[in-house]
């Protein structure tokens, strides 16, 4: 590390969190001070600071008990580095117990560490610069926070002067090397930090710099309320460490599950903090049961089981509930399961899975301290039976999964019933609101939001791409019906008609072996090409339990992959079925060897139907091919199969065989537009960024001829340039890992391997053991085909992208020959513009796009020919290069002044005068360039003045008042794309 990286790190990182630490209630004694309080250097816990703890926490206790329990906590014996930090979170939780009489005889006593009541009863100390030695090894952490002399958070900084990229991954890098090296000093963490000030993440033991996540919200408080501009450094320190928090998340939010056959440590992400907590308040603060329940809304993915994990450990622990009932309800055998287990695996004391109608009712009735799991069809009853009233307690707190789906029911009525007084939380990651089922009229209102856009921003979840890939069906029409005619000649008209309606279905023809064929060589191609090389697993969606034998029995024949049916069984099944159906214990097992990494486990397809649709949770599953018309909340849950976190998993994929993309704008229809957003992404919304990398990496060989090596190469001498170009590159190829599958990343390719050529060459010839130009971790299909191009020709430059306001499009036209191309192409150029522009002047661009949708919708209606479409692409074009002298057609100063003026024709309701209209669009953009200082859209004071005198004009004009708000928001976000300042 340089001088001046060290100097940053320590003034501009390291002292700042001390300095926060300090004003937050922590005493900060230096390393060297504390140092005397030790033994020797290989002492982690401050014995002295435990002792007089333990002391003053359990007055009672006696010197050879005192004694007992310093060393039990001291020296404690475990096999590994997790079991050893799961015991020991297990004493600070649960507490110790020795034996003593302390006045009515020798019996068993609890010896408290830590007073999580009474938080000023503790010691907290922060310190830096204490060295720690394991055989010859010696780790000094940066900061270490101590509470009762136990090392409870370990904080390792990183200067905010290395590569933005580097700098959390290099301090968990030291974070991972620490617990290697000294695997006693980690006993006692709760988590750790890696923090470079302008970026900070939390993690725990064993956890990769991929499971590391950012803090964002410091709930209960607010980001403006840590103080003006504050850093991710910031954020985080107030919102996890911040005593009472810290205490909230040691005792609440730490859970150890075992999978795979070891046991990770998880920890809350902040969302599940948030939400959790407003759950804890709704519920203690609401007046009548009814105003305690409400909504969590938690993006599939983002963590909705373990969020139902923590709030009933909270609810569990908190004294002013009085030990309460907790019912957790699902309405899937399979989700069931899957949380129940999970409630196990995390620790949970006792949850009762209840196995049948009558044990349900026996369960509930137990009273206080019962934890019961079951399926919302347990609620049921005989046909002319009441259901009964099982408590009429308030202390009843039911918490339902996927509460989208059957809560609408009379099962629902019957829990209801039976549990009048309880509070109701519904827990979903994909809410219903339409006029006979909605989430929150039944449950209340929502408690907490975290959306789709949020959980892919946070690195929760990866964005999911969808992609068609229909296949057309060609039917002899007068043919088919001859031959139906004589097949069924002995039947009458109307019988014939009924075989037809039952039996010629659309399920018969998407599952025909003809139309099979050919979907399933796409399918392994497509896995071959684009998922397989990645390291990824797929998952196939079949129509029906006789279509999924079939998939699997052609990509058998087909391929060498391994795949799997996994389907009920029916009692009436023939021999073929029963051939594929599996037992409960092998499909468990089929599950867990999909879970596995490829070069593990070879099982690389899951064939469903209706299994595994909901609730199945596989990290390797990149890609779900769908053959099968999903709707509503059961898409949206099935596509989310994709969007789980992988090492190197950058994004998640639809390929659709069916043609779902139709129901899929229902089913968002369900959401508020800004809840939804980003749910799915078309391939081609990645077009544009691939285009942007695509420049932004060729432009560090701008004005040099691609077959000149020597010079490509010297370009890359520098080590900052070569750093700068290293993550352009890693950009540009994550974006074509994403658009691979399609054809419209091939103009991409050449330069692709060339740029990867050049990397491989510059690596080699300014050699730096330090990592930065590892090809590794690029996609899998991007690395095949740079390597393979390494020992390749050089590329032919391509025909540049270019711009359909320009001339030079005219001149690429002119070499299209077929009308269709050329409308092809002016298709996708127009829909690029509109949408790169769309921001800019959303009243004009909007108009254009409705305008461009509606000719390709009469286009395949056959209601235009494609001369006359081609003509209609002509003149929006026209129209689109003439915004210019359209902003001078209304007497408009400034070309930036046509959006404004525009929106506000929109807006105003009667007609006014184009000169008045002019006058106030000119007032309007003045009011914005005067407040447009250096970065004002970064200073929500200068954004608050503006947005005052924006609506003062507003109210003055014919703006009516009741839109004034929303007007001036627009106006804003104009004025934030054309005054940038």
């Amino acid at each position: 590390m340089s001088e001046a990286q060290a100097w940053n790190e320590e003034t501009l990182v390291e002292n700042r969190m001390i300095a926060q630490l300090q004003k937050l209630g922590y005493t900060y004694v230096h390393g060297v001070e504390l140092d005397k309080e030790r033994t020797s250097q290989i002492e982690v816990v401050l014995k002295e600071r435990l002792t007089e703890s333990i002391q003053r926490l359990n007055p009672w206790i006696n010197e050879n008990n005192l004694n007992k329990v310093v060393r039990s906590i001291t020296h404690m014996e475990a096999v590994s580095l997790m079991e050893a930090n799961q015991h020991f979170h297990e004493l600070l939780i649960n507490q110790l117990s020795v034996q003593q009489d302390v006045g009515s005889g020798r019996k068993n006593q609890t010896v408290k560490l830590i007073d999580f009541d009474n938080i000023n009863n503790n010691d907290f100390i922060i310190t830096n610069q204490l060295s720690y030695t394991h055989a010859n090894d010696t780790i000094r952490p940066d900061i270490m926070l101590y509470v009762n002399g136990l090392p409870l958070v370990v904080i390792e900084c990183k200067s905010p002067a290395l590569p933005p990229d580097e700098q959390i991954g290099q301090g968990v890098k030291q974070l991972r090397r620490y617990q290697q090296v000294n695997e006693t000093l980690f006993h006692y963490n709760q988590f750790l930090i890696s923090t470079s000030n302008d970026r900070a993440k939390v993690g725990t033991i064993g956890a990769k710099v991929q499971h590391f996540s950012t803090w964002k919200e410091p709930y209960p408080l607010t980001v403006q309320d840590v103080g003006e501009n504050p850093t991710a450094q910031d954020i985080l320190t107030i919102g996890i460490l911040e005593k009472e928090r810290l205490f909230d998340i040691i005792l609440n939010f730490i859970v150890y599950e075992p999978e795979d056959g070891r046991v990770i440590k998880k920890m809350a992400r902040y969302q599940q903090y948030r939400a959790v907590n407003k759950a804890v308040e709704r519920i203690m603060t609401g007046e009548h049961p009814q105003a305690r329940g409400g909504v969590v809304w938690a993006t599939q993915g983002s963590g909705k089981s373990l969020a139902m994990v923590f709030l009933s450990m909270k609810l569990r622990r908190m004294k002013q509930l009085e030990n309460p009932v907790i019912v957790v309800v699902t309405d899937r055998q399979d989700l069931d399961t899957q949380i129940t287990a999970t409630f196990k695996r995390c620790g949970f004391p006792n949850p009762q899975q209840a196995e049948s109608v009558d044990q349900l009712k026996t369960l509930l009735r137990q009273g206080p301290g019962a934890t019961v799991m079951t399926l919302v069809q347990k609620f049921q009853t005989n046909e002319d039976e009441e259901y009964p009233l099982l408590t009429d307690s308030e202390n009843v707190i039911v918490l339902v999964d996927e509460s989208h789906r059957t809560q609408y029911s009379s099962l629902a009525m019957n829990m209801r019933i039976g549990l009048p007084n309880a509070t109701y939380i519904g827990f979903t990651g994909t809410p219903i609101d339409k006029e006979d089922k909605s989430t929150v009229r039944t449950f209340g209102t929502y408690i907490d939001k975290y959306p789709i856009e949020k959980a892919v921003e946070d690195g929760a979840t990866v964005p999911i791409f969808y992609e068609a890939r229909l296949i057309d069906l060609h039917v002899q029409g007068e043919t088919i019906d001859t031959l139906f005619d004589r097949f069924f000649r002995d039947y009458s008209d109307e019988d014939k008609e009924r075989i037809k309606q039952k039996y010629v279905t659309e399920e018969a023809l998407t599952a025909s072996p003809k139309r099979l064929k050919t979907v399933v060589p796409d399918i392994i191609d497509h896995y071959e090409k684009h998922i397989q090389p990645n390291g990824f697993k797929a998952q196939i969606v079949s129509i029906s339990r006789e279509a999924a034998v079939a998939y699997k029995k052609l990509l058998d024949e087909l391929s060498d992959y391994e795949s799997a049916v996994i389907i009920s069984s029916g009692h009436n099944d023939k021999e073929e079925m029963k051939r594929y159906a599996l037992s409960r214990a092998e499909e468990k097992e089929m599950i867990q060897r999909f879970k596995k990494p490829l070069e593990e486990d070879r099982l690389a397809f899951l064939i469903v139907c209706d299994k595994l649709l909901t609730g199945f949770d596989a990290p390797i599953e990149q890609v779900m091919y769908l053959d099968k018309p999903l709707k509503e909340h059961n898409l949206l849950q099935a596509i989310a199969r994709t969007n789980r976190t992988y090492d190197k998993k950058t994004h998640g994929l639809i390929v659709d065989y069916y043609g779902v993309s139709r129901f899929l704008e229902e089913a968002l229809g369900i959401f508020h537009e800004e809840d939804i957003k980003g749910a799915m992404h078309h391939v081609d919304e990645e077009i544009p960024r691939l285009q942007s990398r695509h420049r932004r990496v060729m432009q560090f060989f701008d004005y040099i001829n691609k077959s000149d090596l020597e010079a490509n190469l010297k370009v890359l001498e520098p080590e900052d340039i070569r750093n700068t170009f290293d993550t352009a590159f890693k950009k540009f190829s994550e974006s074509m890992d994403m658009v691979m599958p399609s054809p419209k990343a091939q103009p991409y390719v050449d330069d692709l391997k060339w740029l990867g050529k050049i990397r491989k060459l510059a690596k080699s010839r300014y050699y730096v053991d330090d990592g930065t130009m590892d090809i590794s971790d690029c996609g899998g299909k991007v690395r095949e085909l740079i390597e393979e191009y390494v020992y390749a020709s050089t590329p032919e430059i391509l025909f540049e992208p270019v711009n359909i306001l320009t001339n030079k499009f005219e001149e690429k036209l002119d070499e299209i020959k077929t009308p269709e191309a050329k409308a092809a192409e002016m298709e996708h150029a127009i829909k690029y513009e509109i949408r790169i522009k769309l921001e800019e002047n959303p009243v004009k661009y909007t108009s254009l796009k409705e305008r461009l949708e509606l000719l390709i919708e009469q286009r395949k209606a056959r209601q235009l020919t494609i001369e006359e479409l081609l003509e209609e692409y002509h003149a929006m074009r026209e129209e689109m290069m003439d915004m210019e002298q359209e902003s001078q057609s209304f007497g408009l100063k400034d070309a930036k002044q046509l959006p404004f003026y525009q929106l506000l024709e929109q807006q105003i309701p009667v007609e006014m005068e184009q000169e008045s209209l002019k006058d106030l669009t000119e007032i309007i953009t003045d009011i914005i360039q005067d407040n447009a200082v250096i970065d004002w859209i970064e200073k929500e004071d200068v954004k608050r003045e503006m947005r005052k005198r924006l609506k003062k004009q507003l109210r003055a004009s014919a703006v009516p008042n009741k839109q004034v708000e929303s007007v001036a928001r627009q106006l804003m976000e104009l004025g934030e794309i054309h005054y940038k300042s």
